[in-house]
């Protein structure tokens, strides 16, 4: 990673002050230049040092209230601090093709493998009904074994990390890469590195038949995990 710019971005705080830096927010354009410069600051120096990293829109205007703020909350940002050192933030996202997933369902669920069995050793008629009854389940049992597959990841994934965070996803999200059904965060030592991807690697291969797809991201600053709370 490249060092940021050398360049001071002084502003007049009128830019940023609180009757005006709504309608500023709204603008894209503006917002993304500036939350780009913050990221690019605060990956440098999370990549050299712990840090809590504040989220883009924390303002002081004068350093005598950054120098309260930090006497304030001195103990809880050492706290913070110690937690992680020598850790990084990595995104874990769960993607899964949808056709594959329902083409594999029936052998993978309980219920729909119990009824194929019925079918199997039934006579025409109920045979039929049940293969209806089996295709008709197919959607919903899928939603079933999503849950199940990204609690397993989730839970592979954990024993490999200090901390862990589901993130929210409010319904699975379409992508070029198949539904996103499930996004996590984890606070991983950099020395266990090697094993945290390991594991993610192994749990792909364990279920990309069933079309799931694990795609790993960072590291980051650990805004996750960079609260008193966690």
């Amino acid at each position: 990673m490249s060092a940021p710019a050398r360049q001071r971005s002084d502003q007049a705080p009128g830019d940023y002050a609180e009757e005006v830096l709504e309608s500023r927010l709204a603008d894209p354009e503006w917002t993304a230049v500036r939350a780009i410069r913050h990221e690019r600051v605060v990956e440098f120096f999370a990549a050299r040092a712990a840090v809590v990293p504040l989220r883009f829109g924390a303002i002081y205007f004068k350093s005598s209230g950054v120098k309260l703020m930090l006497e304030e909350r001195e103990e809880e940002l050492k706290a913070i601090i110690g937690r992680l050192r020598g850790r990084e933030e990595w995104g874990v996202t769960i993607f899964r093709d949808r056709a594959m997933l329902l083409k594999a369902v029936t052998s993978l669920s309980e219920r729909l493998r119990a009824l194929e069995a019925r079918a199997a050793a039934a006579f025409a008629g109920e045979a039929y009904l049940l293969r209806k009854e089996i295709e008709s389940s197919l959607a919903d049992e899928a939603r079933i074994e999503s849950k199940r597959v990204a609690g397993l990841i989730e839970h592979g994934l954990a024993a490999a990390s200090d901390a862990e965070k589901r993130l929210r996803v409010l319904k699975p999200e379409p992508s070029a890469r198949g539904d996103i059904v499930a996004k996590m965060a984890f606070l991983v030592s950099r020395s266990r590195f090697s094993e945290f991807r390991a594991a993610a690697e192994q749990l792909a291969v364990e279920h990309g038949a069933a079309g799931f797809q694990i795609e790993l991201t960072g590291p980051w600053p650990a805004y996750n995990f960079a609260s008193e709370q966690q």
